[in-house]
């Protein structure tokens, strides 16, 4: 269990360090105003721009993805599977 969590963890702490980094470059227009990071991109006109753009939104959902696939889904498969298992020897038996 302790695993999936780091892994999880890692995820999102790579996913929203890549997040913020590349928010604070192409999606944020002043350090002053109340919404920053969410604010759609701005004065790109460059392929770097543009791959700059993708890159954070990439590692957005690197950040939410990884994290509930490690810290949900894995757990509750894993649940699940043995539920049935435990279904399967009562069953059995």
């Amino acid at each position: 269990m302790a695993d999936e969590f780091i892994k999880g963890f890692a995820l999102f702490a790579i996913g929203g360090l890549g997040w913020i980094t590349f928010g604070g470059w192409y999606r944020t227009p002043s350090y002053y105003d109340v919404v920053q990071l969410v604010n759609p991109a701005e004065g790109v006109n460059t392929a770097y721009g543009e791959v700059g753009v993708f890159a954070g939104d990439v590692f957005f959902w690197l950040m939410v993805l990884g994290a509930l696939t490690f810290w949900v889904l894995i757990p509750a498969s894993r649940q699940l599977r043995d539920a049935i298992n435990d279904d399967d020897d009562a069953a059995a038996n």
